[in-house]
This record gives C-alpha cells, sequence and structure tokens, in this order.
C-alpha cells in the first residue's frame, strides 16, 4: 500500500469559499441541460438481450465511444472523471488569471497548476529537484544511515522497502495505530516477479531494460546501467517472494498482526526501526500492525546480505521512478512507454492539464473539492441522496429479515451492523486546513514533495489518537465511493452524484438502477467476505455463528466458481477467489437497490419510457454505468491486479442470476443470460 493523502489526513478549520469567473445559477441550468438518462444511441438492437445483455445496453455506446489513444480503458465511469477533471481545470485556470494574495489558499493551487504546466521550466531543470537527495544517497558510507534517508524518503512520498501508514486499530477502532505494510517493487504487484506464465516474464525483461533505459538517460549510472539494473531487479525480486499475493491481502485476520516495537525487533532484529522512527518524528510507544511478517523478517536479511552500494541503488532508483512522470520529456517518455503503453496498451499520454489536474487534485485536494461542490453540487442532490440511502438501508434490513439461511442470533447483530452504518454524502462538513503546506515557486516537482511531507507529518501526528470520524477518505470532486470497515462508514463524494450515475430529474427507475446499485454495492461491502468479519463499531470480531459463517461460505462459493468459469481473453479466465468480495457487493447492490426501486414505485403507474418498462430503465442504467471499451493489455492486467470485475463482466456476470431482470426482459431457460436456480448466488 502506498503513503495515499487522501487516506490519512482531516482538516482543521473551514477554509473561506472561494468565488471563480462561473455563474452559479449558469451551472445549475447547464446541469439540468443533461444528456438523457436512457438514450437510445447506446444500445445495439441487433443484439438481443437474452443473448448479451452488456452488448445489447452498451453496444451503441461503445461504437460511438471509440477508445482514445491516451486510454487503455475509456467507459461511462472515465467519461465522467474525464469531464469532472475539466471542471477541476476550468476551475484552477480562472484562478490563474486572478491578482491572488501570496501564500493564500488560492495563490497555492494556482501557482501549483502553473508550475505543473510551465513545460519549458521543467524541461529545463531536468534532475535538479532531485539533485540534492540524489547526492545525499550517495554520500551514505556504512548501513546505519539508510535509516535515516529511508526516514526521509518516505517523508517526501517516495516508497522504498515498505510503506508507513496511520489507521484505525482493527481491534480497538477508536483508536489511530501505526500500520507497517509490505512495498518497495517498481512493479507493483509481486506476482509479476514471481510468476512463470509468459507475460510475467516478458514484463520482468521489459522491467530490467526499462531500468536500465531510465539510469542511463538520466545520468545517475550510465557506466555500469546493466548491472546496476539486475541488482535492483534481484533486490526487488527478494521483496517480491515474500510479500504476500493481492488475494492474501484480502484476508484481514492474515493482516492484522498487533504488536509492539519489542516484538518487531524480535522478528526483524537486523533492521533499526527505532532510529527510522526517530527520523519521522515518530514516538513508537503503542501497538504497530505488522501486517506481513515475513515481509519484514526479509528486510532483517537483506540488512546483512546485501551490499551498501546496492542498497544505495536501490534508493536512487525508487527516486528516479517516482518523480520520473514529473520532469523532464526524456524521462516523463521511457516511464510512460513501459508503464503506459507496455503494461497498459495506451498508444500516447494524456494530455498535460489532465495529469497536472490530477496531481492538483492529490496535493490540494479539498481545497480544490471545496470550490468545485460549491459551483457544482447543489443542496437539493444532497436532500436526494439522502432519501435514496435511507431507502435502501430499509430495503437492506428487509432482505437481512427474510434469510432462510442465516440464524435470528446473527440476524441481530447484521442489523446492529448496517443501522450503524455512517453516510457522507457529497463533501465534508469540515475542511482541511493548508496553511502549513509551503508552495514554492522554484520547482514543481519540489512542491510535489512538500506536499508529500505536509501530508506525511499530519499523518504522523495522529498515531496514537483518537479516530477523527470526520475526515473523509476521498476528495470531494472524486468520481468515485467507497466503504471504510475500520469506520464502518460509506461515503459518496460529490463527483460520482452525476449524470450516468446520478440525475437530478430522471425518473427513479434510472436513479435506483444507477447510484442506486452504487449505494447498494457500498452497503454490501460490510458484509462480503471480507468486511462481515468486522462488527458493528469497525473492529475486527466475528459475530456470526459458525453454522451461519458456513453457510455463507457456500452461497460465496458461486459467485467463485461462476467468475472463475468467465473467459476474458483466450486462455485467460477471471479470478473468482480475489474479485469475490466486490461481485458480492455488485449482486448485493442490484438485489437492495431494485427491492429500494420497487418500493418507491408503490402506487405509480408502470410507465412506458421510450418504450421501456420501470423495470428495464433500471437494469438498462446499470449496464450504462460499466460501458466501456478496453485494450487487451489492460484486461490481462486487470485480470491479474484488480480486485473488481471487468465492466462487461460486472453486467452479463450478474443479471443473468438475477430473477427480477430475468422477469423483466422476458429471459427464456436456455439463453445465454439465463442461469439456472442451482447456478444463483443467494446470499443477502
Amino acid at each position: 500500500m502506498r503513503h495515499i493523502k487522501t487516506f490519512l489526513f482531516y482538516s482543521v478549520i473551514t477554509l473561506a469559499v472561494i468565488s471563480c469567473k462561473s455563474n452559479k445559477n449558469e451551472i445549475k441550468e447547464e446541469m439540468k441541460i443533461s444528456v438523457k438518462a436512457i438514450d437510445l444511441n447506446d444500445l445495439d438492437t441487433m443484439v438481443s438481450p437474452s443473448e448479451d445483455f452488456y452488448q445489447y445496453a452498451t453496444g451503441g455506446w461503445q461504437k460511438n465511444n471509440p477508445l482514445p489513444d491516451e486510454e487503455s480503458r475509456f467507459g461511462a465511469f472515465d467519461m465522467l472523471a474525464k469531464e469532472t477533471n475539466q471542471k477541476v481545470n476550468d476551475i484552477i485556470t480562472h484562478l490563474t488569471e486572478k491578482e491572488l494574495e501570496e501564500n493564500s489558499i488560492e495563490w497555492k493551487i494556482a501557482t501549483f497548476y502553473k508550475m505543473g504546466m510551465d513545460s519549458v521550466k521543467i524541461e529545463n531543470d531536468k534532475l535538479a529537484p532531485i539533485e540534492k537527495i540524489l547526492l545525499e544517497i550517495e554520500k551514505i558510507s556504512d548501513k546505519k544511515e539508510l535509516y535515516h534517508m529511508l526516514g526521509k524518503l518516505h517523508k517526501y512520498g517516495f516508497s522504498p522497502l515498505f510503506s508507513i501508514f496511520g489507521s484505525a486499530d482493527r481491534e480497538d477502532s477508536e483508536m489511530e495505530i501505526l500500520y507497517l505494510y509490505q512495498g518497495g517493487l517498481g512493479l507493483g504487484n509481486r506476482d509479476y516477479y514471481v510468476n512463470m506464465d509468459a507475460r510475467s516474464i516478458e514484463i520482468r525483461e521489459k522491467y530490467v531494460e526499462f531500468i536500465e533505459n531510465m539510469l542511463n538517460i538520466s545520468g545517475i549510472d550510465n557506466t555500469n546501467a546493466r548491472n546496476s539494473a539486475g541488482q535492483i531487479f534481484d533486490f526487488e525480486q527478494r521483496l517480491a517472494k515474500k510479500s504476500m499475493t493481492n488475494l492474501e491481502l484480502r484476508d484481514p485476520y492474515a493482516t492484522t498482526n498487533r504488536m509492539s516495537l519489542s516484538e518487531l525487533n524480535e522478528i526483524s532484529p537486523n533492521f533499526d526501526y527505532q532510529a527510522y522512527f526517530n527520523k519521522i518524528g515518530l514516538p513508537v510507544t503503542g501497538i504497530i500492525n505488522v501486517t506481513q511478517p515475513e515481509f519484514f523478517r526479509e528486510l532483517s536479511v537483506l540488512v546483512n546480505n546485501i551490499d551498501l552500494d546496492v542498497w544505495k541503488i536501490y534508493f536512487k532508483w525508487n527516486v528516479l521512478n517516482s518523480a520520473a512522470s514529473s520532469l523532464n520529456k526524456e524521462l516523463v517518455d521511457a516511464n510512460f512507454d513501459f508503464y503506459g503503453k507496455f503494461l497498459t496498451g495506451a498508444l500516447v499520454q494524456q494530455p498535460r492539464w489532465r495529469k497536472i489536474v490530477n496531481k492538483t487534485n492529490s496535493c490540494l485536494g479539498e481545497a480544490v473539492g471545496q470550490i468545485f461542490v460549491n459551483e457544482y453540487f447543489p443542496p437539493e442532490a444532497k436532500k436526494r441522496m439522502d432519501e435514496l440511502v435511507q431507502n435502501l438501508r430499509d430495503a437492506f434490513y428487509e432482505r437481512i429479515d427474510n434469510l432462510d439461511w442465516m440464524s435470528d442470533i446473527t440476524k441481530e447483530k447484521a442489523h446492529e451492523k448496517l443501522n450503524s452504518i455512517t453516510v457522507k454524502i457529497g463533501y465534508p462538513d469540515k475542511w482541511k486546513d493548508y496553511e502549513k503546506l509551503n508552495i514554492i515557486e522554484d520547482y514543481y516537482f519540489s512542491n510535489i514533495m512538500r506536499s508529500n511531507e505536509f501530508d506525511f507529518d499530519e499523518m504522523i501526528s495522529k498515531i496514537g489518537k483518537s479516530v477523527d470520524k470526520q475526515e473523509w477518505l476521498m476528495n470531494p470532486q472524486t468520481v468515485n465511493a467507497y466503504y471504510s470497515p475500520s469506520r464502518n462508514e460509506i461515503c459518496f463524494p460529490a463527483g460520482i452524484l452525476q449524470p450516468p450515475f446520478f440525475y437530478m430529474d430522471a425518473d427513479d427507475a434510472v436513479n435506483y438502477g444507477a447510484i442506486g446499485v452504487v449505494i447498494g454495492h457500498e452497503m454490501t461491502h460490510g458484509f462480503d467476505d471480507k468486511g462481515r468479519n468486522y462488527d458493528k463499531d469497525g473492529n475486527l470480531n466475528d459475530w456470526w455463528t459458525e453454522e451461519d459463517a458456513k453457510m455463507f461460505d457456500e452461497r460465496a462459493k458461486v459467485l467463485v466458481d461462476r467468475f472463475d468459469n468467465i473467459e476474458v481473453l483466450d486462455d485467460l479466465y477471471a479470478d473468482g477467489k480475489l474479485s469475490l468480495g466486490e461481485n458480492i457487493a455488485d449482486y448485493g447492490g442490484l438485489k437492495i437497490s431494485f427491492d429500494a426501486f420497487k418500493k418507491a414505485q408503490k402506487g405509480q403507474k408502470n410507465e412506458l419510457i421510450d418504450g421501456f418498462t420501470p423495470e428495464q430503465r433500471f437494469y438498462l442504467a446499470y449496464a450504462k454505468i460499466w460501458a466501456q471499451n478496453i485494450r487487451d493489455e489492460e484486461i490481462i492486467r486487470r485480470t491479474k491486479e484488480d480486485v473488481h470485475s471487468l465492466g462487461k463482466w460486472r453486467v452479463n456476470g450478474q443479471v443473468p442470476g438475477i430473477e427480477d431482470f430475468i422477469k423483466a426482459f422476458n429471459i427464456e431457460e436456455g439463453s445465454p443470460m439465463y442461469y439456472p436456480h442451482e447456478k444463483r448466488a443467494t446470499i443477502w
């Protein structure tokens, strides 16, 4: 797990509302003139919904929205993210045109953005932003100095060896504790270092070539680059071999290993954790969650077995690789050729403004988000979402009541957990304070490092204190949503509360089929194969009877088997175990939201719109949010790395097993979109 700013920090004081050139009334009018909720042009009526519902519901969209060269995957979800980034870009560019008070939050946003957009200066600066830290690494003369340097690199946002962050204690969710988490891999996924399939072998070969190329063009090691690249890879491969797989990481019990500093020193005696903690300013007196003990045992071995020069080139590589996408063009291009073109299949890079908007959102997210919601998120949207969430909660409560496989005692606990879920909609009640963040007009990447250090120090300051329940783990302008098991909360930022997920003026069928399913999806995460292990207070606590847990696992296995048999490309199958949590959440979201929708429809006419019944519109709206085009390279990568199923299978892998869908479209037994009863999941 990398150090992710949006997961770690909360606001201190409320920022002043920032005005831009945009007129709020004009924006609200623009929101009303939105695309049609169900657009007939999105359909492919040459295909029967009984044969391939995903193609029927989204084939027109796929044809009308070909994959852009800069994208490896482009769908309705990605289109909304791009449109939202354009809104944020307009907001920021309006700020850059104003006379702003130096060091005001508006000035910090505008200055950060302008420096990122100044490609001429960045080109001339070359390695200047990281030269000092590279020189400091080179001057290391003793392994004891590694801990000091590691602490500095982590504060600046680099990620050698492992990640460190604060989060709720899984056994005492009211308290923020220190987590140590495996990391340090340039390839991200440990499987690429060890698997023997053809694609993994190719990735390893290309990665070593990429390291060598980057060392050469940067000048960091242009006399011995090939040998250094091999040393770096071998170092990372040793870390990978002791890292948990993505599937193993989904087990909260396996990754909960609470221990004291003395106990950590016992399993990893050669690594001087105290020296490292001293550097980052963290007095460790309480519990540490050492999420992967075997990984940290290996660090102890590496200290003794790896030469100092290898440690130094590994540290230098981590700095260079992390910074490359924000430096001069030659490094940016080389970085994209490997991580973009080779790994994901994208043909060209995204335009510069999109990259800089994303980085501005990352470094000044809530400051930008406050402007965004002021301009683009009307109060009536929050009110309607409040109603939808409550209706979904009521429907889920009834579904739990009606389960024929769960005992009353477990049902009571499930009800308690459901009723205890905290709901966050739109934006936080208090905003993050960026007063102590220094933005300086020297180097673009230096400002990124200052932002990382600002966030890191704030994260460290919270460890050992009570969890701030008002903190948001996503920025308001983010097109996404989340469930946090340790907080037992669901969050729907303003960014996702836009078409095609949420329409202010659409009929209930569309909103329940889109954002309603998203709401139900996040609620269900509290009761999926991972989330069900946490109680109503967010503590890791087995509240199930043994028989009920067994019954749950048997029902969940239906989804594992179903997705294991989905061939996403020739000879490549989906991973039903890796994606189980998300598949359960999709299944639950569909079932719960449809129930809530039918309750909302009571007493209303079963009105046809564009020839579709409300029930049909519900499922068409659901399919629309997963409409996408995707490259084969990205299909391969996501199938191996992503816990989410591919868009096509979030539709076609779910709806054939749902009776309400089968009735809505009159799907006949024996059709591809009809699963017999023994292949249908009956969980929530």
